[in-house]
């Protein structure tokens, strides 16, 4: 079934991470990844693990230099299944400047890789203007699966209070809307993002941000997310889903 069965040669993140090149095996760091599924006619390669699962665990890596120095660095997360199965490892590419004076307004490019080390989804987020005041410049984030094929978008609405952004599909049709909270507050409870009917009259999934804990909110900025979405969704836009929690993250959760 396709290169499913091949081992391929590990492939580096910028930053200097490898991702190993293991099936089925914990790594060196006891990280434990999700069987490799068969190929899927029609499907993305590598969105086929999106098939089998219902929810998306999200956790950003806690950066040593990061802490010692307050200097941002470049963010990596993992990305689990609700067994707690490693499904993807992401790691984000902009440069120190970019990190540091940009600040929550960053543009980045977001590498998404497989357990073969494949980039099976690339986000890309560009330079746009962070003022609701402005809502001809608002943030959007285009999806690619895989790299070099776009498969949607995340487009951020203009609201009075509310955060709200708009899924949509490769042709820029809307088929998704996401609501979030009037006041984002980091304070000892969960935020949620919730994901509806374009009519916002059903909800069909959640993005939330998971407390972590007083100490690591106060004196770091990595994060848990947890997405989650209908079984059948179309992977494409459960792949949609996964960018419009790293733009929720770049937005409200990034110093």
């Amino acid at each position: 079934a396709g290169n499913y069965g091949l081992q391929a040669q590990p492939v580096g993140f910028p930053g200097g991470f490898v991702v190993p090149p293991v099936q089925n095996q914990p790594t060196m760091d006891r990280t434990i990844w999700m069987p490799i599924p068969p190929s899927i006619p029609n499907c993305p390669p590598g969105l086929e693990y999106l098939t089998q699962i219902d929810q998306v665990l999200i956790h950003q890596q806690l950066e040593l230099l990061e802490i010692v120095t307050g200097f941002e660095t470049s963010n990596k997360y993992e990305l689990k299944n609700a067994l707690g199965q490693r499904v993807y490892f992401a790691a984000e590419d902009t440069d120190f400047l970019t990190r540091n004076c940009c600040g929550s307004s960053r543009p980045f490019t977001l590498h998404i890789m497989d357990t073969l080390g494949r980039e099976v989804i690339r986000l890309q987020r560009p330079l746009r203007c962070s003022a609701c005041c402005c809502p001809c410049c608002l943030q959007q984030l285009e999806v690619q699966a895989p790299p070099g094929t776009t498969v949607g978008y995340v487009v951020q609405n203009w609201h009075a209070c509310l955060p709200k952004f708009t899924i949509q599909d490769e042709k820029r049709m809307d088929i998704l809307k996401i609501i979030g909270p009037c006041v984002v507050c980091r304070c000892c409870e969960d935020i949620n993002f919730e994901v509806k009917s374009v009519d916002e009259t059903c909800a069909v999934g959640r993005i939330s941000k998971r407390w972590t804990g007083f100490v690591q909110e106060m004196f770091t900025d990595t994060d848990n997310f947890g997405i989650s979405f209908p079984m059948d969704l179309d992977v494409k836009m459960k792949a949609v889903m996964i960018g419009a929690c790293f733009l929720i993250v770049s937005l409200s959760f990034t110093s």
